[in-house]
C-alpha cells in the first residue's frame, strides 16, 4: 500500500510538470524551474521523469510542440515562420529540419500532401467511397473516465490524470486500453468550450473513485473508418465521414457521440505511424 501511495505522489508531481509544459508550450521552458514545479531535486527529477514517463523531458516538450504545429500547418493559414516561432524554434530551417525528423515531410509538403490531404480531394470530389469503412456491432463498453474541456488536440493531457489516477485506484486494465468520447462540432463550439471524455475500458467489478467517473460507451451498430496519420490531420476525415459518406451510405446516424479507440501511442511509434479507429454510431435499419 505504501509503494502505491508513494508512487501517487510521484505522479502527482509530474502531472504538475506536464500541466506547466502544457501552459508555457510557447514560452521559454527552463528545467530548472520544471524540477521546481515538481517539487524535487534539481540533480534527480530528470531522471524519475523518463523512468516514469518513457521519454526524456526534452521530448515530450518537443512532441507536444510539433503536434501542435501539426495541427496549425493542417488546419490554418498561419505562416511557415509564425508557426516556427510559435513553435519554439529560432528559425524557420531549424524548425523545418525537426519537423522532417519526426513527421517525415517538410512543413511545406505535409501542409499540402500529408494525411489530410487526402480527405480534402475526397471532401473536393465528394468521392463516398475513397476509404474503407467497416460496419461492426459492439457491446456496450463500461470505461473509467474523466472529462476534458477544451482543445481536441489536448485529450492526450486528461489521458496522462486518467491513467495516473487508474493506478493510484489499482484500477487499471492489464491491456491501457485508451479511448476517447468528443461531443461537440469543432466547426461550430469555440475551442474553449469542446466536451471531450477520455476513457479506458475497465471490467463490470472494478471500483471507481473520484476523479474517475463510469461511462458507458454505447453499443450498437456502427461505422468504423480506421486512420492512419498525426492526430492533428483527423478534422477533414470526420468531415468526410460525416459529410460525404454518411450522406451516400443509406444510413442514418444514431443519438449518441463518436468515439475514437488508439491502436497505439505518440510515445510508441512516429506520428505518420499512429492508428486511430473512429467510430460513427448509427441506427439499426
Amino acid at each position: 500500500m505504501r509503494t502505491s501511495k508513494a508512487l501517487t505522489v510521484y505522479e502527482t508531481r509530474l502531472n504538475r510538470v506536464i500541466d506547466y509544459i502544457y501552459e508555457h508550450l510557447e514560452d521559454d521552458i527552463r528545467f530548472d524551474d520544471l524540477a521546481e514545479v515538481a517539487c524535487l531535486s534539481p540533480w534527480h527529477w530528470h531522471r524519475v521523469y523518463t523512468a516514469m514517463r518513457g521519454e526524456t523531458i526534452t521530448a515530450t516538450i518537443r512532441r507536444l510542440r510539433l503536434s501542435r504545429a501539426a495541427d496549425w500547418l493542417a488546419n490554418s493559414d498561419l505562416a511557415l515562420d509564425v508557426i516556427a516561432g510559435r513553435a519554439g524554434y529560432s528559425s524557420a530551417d531549424a524548425f523545418g529540419r525537426t519537423f522532417k525528423e519526426a513527421y517525415g515531410k517538410s512543413p511545406a509538403d505535409y501542409r499540402q500532401t500529408g494525411s489530410h490531404a487526402a480527405f480534402k480531394a475526397a471532401l473536393l470530389t465528394q468521392d463516398g467511397a475513397g476509404f474503407p469503412i467497416s460496419m461492426e456491432t459492439l457491446a456496450p463498453i463500461r470505461c473509467a473516465s474523466i472529462a476534458h474541456t477544451g482543445s481536441y488536440m489536448q485529450i492526450d493531457h486528461t489521458m496522462e490524470r486518467l491513467l495516473t489516477a487508474l493506478a493510484a485506484q489499482d484500477a487499471m486494465a492489464p491491456d491501457r486500453r485508451m479511448m476517447a468520447v468528443f461531443y461537440d462540432d469543432p466547426d461550430l463550439v469555440p475551442v474553449e468550450n469542446l466536451r471531450s471524455r477520455a476513457c479506458s475500458p475497465v471490467a463490470d467489478g472494478v471500483t471507481l473513485a473520484f476523479p474517475v467517473e463510469e461511462a458507458i460507451l454505447r453499443g450498437g451498430l456502427y461505422a468504423r473508418l480506421r486512420y492512419r496519420g498525426p492526430y492533428a490531420d483527423m478534422k477533414d476525415a470526420y468531415r468526410w465521414l460525416l459529410g460525404v459518406w454518411l450522406p451516400q451510405s443509406g444510413h442514418e446516424p444514431d443519438d449518441a457521440p463518436v468515439f475514437e479507440a488508439y491502436l497505439n501511442s505518440p510515445q510508441q511509434v512516429p506520428p505518420n505511424e499512429l492508428i486511430t479507429d473512429i467510430h460513427l454510431p448509427l441506427r439499426a435499419s
